[in-house]
C-alpha cells in the first residue's frame, strides 16, 4: 500500500485536505485554499532546506620562550582574575574587583596575540570622560563626584577573538498582506499569505568576541566599535605601562557567540529586502560558512570599578575612540524628591485641563 502525501498548511500549520466543491486543497482550520501545484512546490522547497554549517579555524601560535621570559602573571586572591604585564610591572590593584593583586609565577603557555590596537587615549582622557559621564546627573549620589574615584581608572588590554568568514545564507519567511474595507453593512478584512525566500552571499570581517569571563559581554559590546585598521602586529613593547587580561574563554568557546552575531547580522540584512508586507516572520534559516577563521587581538580599554551601598559599578572607556559607558547608582532621596515634584506638577496640570474641559463642554 502506497503512502498518501500529507500537506501542512503554511498559514496555520494544520493538515490540508482535498475539497471536492472547489477542486482545490483546503485547510479545514483557517479555510485557506491552495492549488495542488503550489503545495508541491512549497513542499519541495522545504525538502531542500538544510541545517547550518558553521565551522571555524582557530589560532594556534604560542608565545616563544624569549617573549614569555619577559612577562609576569598576576593572580587576584579575591576574584581569581589573572592579568599579565612586562617584567618591570609591579603587583597592582585588580582591574576587576579593586583588591590587591600578587605575583604568583612566571607567565607561560597561552596563545600569542596576532594583533594589538595600541592605546590612543591616556588616563587624563579617561578622567575627563568619566567627569562628563557624571555631568547633569541630578539623581546621582554626590559622593560619586569625588576625585578619589577617578584615580581608580586603569588601562588594560582586553583579549578579543576576531572571526572572519564568507557565508552563503538562505532564509524562508512567512509573510502577510492585510487589507481592510467596509460598506454600509459590514467591515471586511482580507489576509493574503505568502512564502518568501531570500538567499545570497555575505562576508564577515573581524567579528569581535571578548575572551574574558571577567569582562561583562554587554559592557565590552557597548564600547564597540574599535577601528581594526589601526591594529598592528603584536609586540610585547606595547604592554609597557599597561596590564593585559589573560583570556580564559577560548576561541572554541567563543564560536557560539560569533555564530549568533553572524545569524543576527544576516537576518537584519535580508529582512531589509522584505518590505511591502504587513508582517514578515522568519521560519527557517540555513547558513553555510566558508573560510571561517579566527585571530587573537588585544584591544585597549580603560576600566574603573567602584562600589556604592554594597554594589559594584564598572565603567569602561574605549582606549582608541573614547566611547565611555557604565551604569550609575541612584540617589533614592533625590529620586523621591523629584518624583514628588513631578507628581505635584502633573496633578496641577491635570486639574487645570479638567477645569478647562468642563468649562468648554
Amino acid at each position: 500500500m502506497s503512502s498518501v502525501q500529507e500537506y501542512i498548511c503554511p498559514c496555520c500549520g494544520g493538515a490540508i485536505a482535498f475539497d471536492i466543491s472547489t477542486q482545490k486543497m483546503k485547510c479545514p482550520y483557517c479555510e485557506t485554499e491552495f492549488e495542488i501545484d503550489t503545495l508541491k512546490n512549497y513542499d519541495e522547497c522545504l525538502k531542500q532546506e538544510s541545517e547550518n554549517e558553521m565551522e571555524w579555524q582557530v589560532p594556534s601560535e604560542q608565545w616563544s620562550e624569549s617573549e614569555a621570559s619577559g612577562m609576569r602573571a598576576y593572580i587576584c586572591n579575591s576574584c581569581g582574575g589573572e592579568i599579565i604585564g612586562d617584567a618591570n610591572s609591579a603587583a597592582s590593584d585588580c582591574p576587576y574587583c579593586g583588591n590587591h593583586v600578587v605575583m604568583k609565577n612566571q607567565f607561560s603557555g597561552t596563545l600569542k596575540p596576532d594583533y594589538v590596537i595600541p592605546f590612543k587615549l591616556d588616563k587624563e582622557h579617561a578622567k575627563e570622560a568619566f567627569k562628563k559621564h557624571l555631568c547633569g546627573k541630578r539623581l546621582l549620589p554626590k559622593v560619586f563626584k569625588s576625585e578619589n574615584h577617578i584615580d581608580e581608572i586603569k588601562g588594560i588590554y582586553v583579549p578579543f577573538w576576531l572571526f572572519n568568514a564568507d557565508a552563503n545564507a538562505h532564509i524562508r519567511y512567512r509573510a502577510t498582506k492585510v487589507r481592510h474595507w467596509s460598506d454600509s453593512s459590514y467591515n471586511y478584512t482580507e489576509t493574503k499569505h505568502y512564502t518568501l525566500e531570500r538567499g545570497g552571499d555575505i562576508s564577515f570581517d573581524n567579528i569581535p568576541v571578548d575572551g574574558s569571563s571577567k569582562m561583562a559581554d554587554d559592557l565590552m559590546e557597548s564600547i564597540e566599535p574599535f577601528d581594526i585598521s589601526q591594529a598592528v602586529d603584536f609586540k610585547t613593547a606595547y604592554l609597557a605601562g599597561y596590564l593585559a587580561d589573560k583570556y580564559d574563554v577560548t576561541a572554541e568557546q567563543s564560536i557560539e557567540r560569533a555564530n549568533n552575531r553572524v545569524k543576527t547580522s544576516t537576518a537584519e540584512v535580508f529582512r531589509r529586502t522584505t518590505s511591502g508586507y504587513t508582517s514578515v516572520t522568519p521560519e527557517a534559516t540555513s547558513i553555510k560558512l566558508q573560510n571561517g577563521s579566527a585571530k587573537y587581538a588585544l584591544y585597549p580599554v580603560w576600566i574603573m570599578n567602584t562600589s556604592w551601598n554594597g554594589k559594584k559599578f564598572t565603567f569602561a572607556m574605549n582606549g582608541q575612540t573614547g566611547k565611555f559607558v557604565g551604569d550609575l547608582p541612584l540617589d533614592k532621596k533625590a529620586y523621591a524628591k523629584w518624583f514628588g515634584i513631578l507628581s505635584a506638577v502633573f496633578g496641577i496640570v491635570s486639574s487645570a485641563l479638567l477645569i478647562l474641559l468642563t468649562y468648554f463642554l
